[in-house]
């Protein structure tokens, strides 16, 4: 091979992996870029020929309760703002500098009905985890569970969103039960403007 041809061969290959390290796919928040059709990252959920999506654990091995969840809403001051069902995504978020959001998270069962939360005693409790893509324009603040005068528990699962700064990004939340996630979602856009 002449020098030059070697130059060439050099050069498309640097080109190469540039083009291929700037694709951009989801792999940032789920490695393989896979989801089920419960929009679970790896997740082995499959569409049944009923049309529910279903996986193959048995969620009740262990005596605790899990969350077989399909999707979710997150409602602001009682109204849905965006939903994840099945794998299909309603709305984007929107938000500006310095402004909050105060979202609470509703899991919707296979049918898409609020799967109600029951309270059991010494029951581990579920909690809300986030992965932010970009930190510098949003900031997340997860709501502790907050006791009424009668000093029950609520459990309405929730957190504020604030914008940080102009640009667009994406988070995932999980709905935790002990060390693993009963729930994923796909990655959630939001924008934040002046």
């Amino acid at each position: 091979m002449t020098k030059n041809s070697l130059i060439k061969l050099f050069f498309s290959m640097f080109v190469a992996l540039i083009v291929s390290s700037c694709d951009t796919d989801d792999s940032i928040t789920c490695p393989s870029g896979v989801y089920d059709c419960a929009g679970v990252c790896d997740g082995d959920a499959v569409l049944e020929e009923d049309g529910e999506c279903h996986d193959d654990h048995d969620h009740d091995d262990d005596g605790d309760d899990h969350t077989d969840a399909d999707g979710f809403v997150l409602e602001s001051n009682g109204v849905e703002v965006y939903r994840e069902f099945e794998g299909a995504i309603t709305n984007n978020l929107n938000l500006s500098v310095n402004g909050t959001l105060d979202l609470s998270v509703h899991f919707l069962d296979h049918e898409g009905n609020e799967i109600e939360h029951e309270d059991e005693e010494g029951e581990e409790e579920d909690e809300l985890s986030f992965v932010i893509s970009d930190s510098q324009i949003v900031s997340i603040m997860v709501e502790e569970h907050e006791e009424d005068s009668n000093e029950e528990e609520h459990h309405e699962l929730g957190f504020e969103l604030t914008g940080l700064s102009v640009g667009s990004t994406t988070f995932t939340l999980s709905l935790m039960h002990g060390d693993h996630a009963d729930y994923t979602s796909l990655p959630i856009s939001i924008t934040v403007s002046e």
